[in-house]
């Protein structure tokens, strides 16, 4: 259980809805207990929980699901980001939690709408902690792929988030 918090905000930025999110990691500690005999005393419990609940996803979840953006920045002003933004750095305090809370929002958001190839490496070793070698072994795939593909998914991250966090383009 000393893994459940983790296992939940890797699951939440899999599927994107809380329930769905707390049954995936149910049924991950289910399919754990099952084959507990595979694990190998002394590895990494956190790598190997995250492996079975990635998996599990693939199998299940990926197949039935798409990802669709519920953002749709036409509704959005520009006006109202310019305002929140001038909020937070003239008041810290309440206005900027709730712009912190907005900011893991608009992050969700943007991680949803990148292919899964890069989100999945930027969710284990961002914000997942894992190294680049843990997450490669639960990819099944090299180091330098893992490397890769982080790299790749940075930048369509910070493409995603450019215009909401007021970064001009470079080019």
């Amino acid at each position: 259980m000393t893994h459940l918090d983790h296992l939940y905000r890797v699951a939440f930025h899999l599927v994107k809805k809380k329930d769905e999110a707390e049954d995936l990691v149910q049924e991950t500690y289910a399919r754990a207990l099952g084959s507990y005999e595979q694990f190998t005393l002394g590895t990494n419990m956190k790598a190997w929980l995250t492996r079975i609940l990635y998996n599990h996803f693939f199998d299940d979840y990926h197949r039935r699901r798409r990802w669709v953006s519920v953002e749709d920045r036409a509704e959005r002003g520009e006006e109202e980001l310019d305002y929140w933004g001038k909020v937070a750095a003239e008041n810290p305090g309440p206005e900027s939690d709730v712009l912190h809370m907005e900011l893991n929002v608009k992050i969700t958001d943007a991680l949803g709408k990148i292919p899964e190839e890069f989100r999945v490496p930027i969710i284990l070793v961002d914000m997942g902690d894992f190294t680049y070698a843990e997450a490669a072994e639960m990819l099944s795939c090299p180091v330098g792929t893992v490397r890769s593909r982080l790299s790749r998914g940075r930048r369509l991250l910070h493409k995603h988030l450019r215009g909401y966090v007021g970064v001009e383009d470079e080019e």
